[in-house]
């Protein structure tokens, strides 16, 4: 059974259409972008390529571990999905996982398969796009910015 709610998402304090509760997980929309929060269990083995889905016509992300010094992000893109361009004062390291990535950053493409990875350097303006579906790992350290 699913529940559907409309609002403010309370801890984050960000607006959300509606949040979606089944089989004991919670999921937020905003606008046609899905995101998943879910965090993977301490002190137990995982297959990081299983741990996330594809769903049809979404980007699903996975905290892996979040503290205040970084994080590390597993996420599914579905085929013709993309994040909106964006900057981060953080470099951030992307692994593919599974499949084909096109990274852009500062307006130049960088295309990704299965096992390569990219360091996104902090300030530079970037998108990550799916022509076709894929996960990846991203991991950014916060620290040394001071």
């Amino acid at each position: 059974m699913s529940t559907f709610v409309s609002g403010w998402l309370d801890r984050r304090r960000v607006k959300f259409r509606s949040i979606i509760l089944f089989d004991g997980a919670r999921h937020w929309f905003s606008g046609k972008k899905k995101m998943k929060t879910i965090e993977v269990e301490k002190s137990k083995a995982f297959i990081i390529v299983e741990i996330i889905e594809y769903v049809p016509n979404s980007v699903i992300s996975k905290t892996i571990i979040k503290k205040s010094s970084g994080n590390v992000t597993a996420e599914a893109f579905d085929a013709g999905e993309e994040l909106t361009e964006k900057t981060s004062p953080f470099d951030t390291f992307s692994q593919v996982i599974d499949g084909n990535a096109e990274i852009v950053i500062d307006g130049e493409s960088n295309f990704l398969s299965t096992g390569q990875s990219i360091i996104i350097p902090a300030h530079s303006r970037n998108i990550v796009k799916a022509n076709e579906r894929f996960k990846m790992i991203s991991t950014v350290i916060k620290s040394g910015y001071e």
